[in-house]
């Protein structure tokens, strides 16, 4: 190999180098997943029991887990309890037509069911298990920002 040529190999790699530094310091650190839940672990149980008894997985994502077998264009619930509380859940699970509380553009047979008829206990465990499913604050001012 010429002189030249090592020049010019050597003049690349340090660019290479260079840039890879650069990337590296001028990069945000990771902040994990923003997604986590402030329930207990009885309330994480018995609201996990009712998520997976209700099917609510047939629609709707949590955790990143879906019905792979269906697809219903429903929202992921990943930290839906940053954007409602306990007691707006406890409304809609107890409305004999959720759609009057939070209508839907869906097809009437992908809509949210009623779940007005499930005991009261359930309506209320489920309504503090969608409350307790948070996002950090950072991702939801930066999701905010990006809409």
């Amino acid at each position: 190999m010429k002189s030249g040529e090592k020049r010019i190999l050597a003049g690349m790699a340090a660019v290479v180098i260079g840039l890879g530094a650069y990337k590296a310091a001028t990069r945000e650190p990771d902040r994990g997943i923003p997604y986590h839940s402030t329930a207990s672990p009885q309330l994480e149980a018995e609201g996990a029991a009712l998520y997976a008894r209700l099917s609510c997985k047939d629609c709707h994502t949590l955790w990143t887990e879906r019905n792979m077998l269906q697809f219903v264009p429903a929202p992921a619930l990943d930290g839906i309890g940053s954007l409602r509380n306990e007691e707006w859940f406890y409304q809609y699970f107890s409305a004999d037509d959720p759609q009057k509380v939070l209508p839907s553009r869906l097809k009437k047979e992908y809509r949210m069911p009623s779940y007005a008829k499930l005991p009261e206990k359930d309506r209320r465990t489920l309504a503090q298990y969608m409350a307790s499913l948070k996002v950090d604050d950072w991702y939801l001012a930066e999701t905010r920002k990006a809409e």
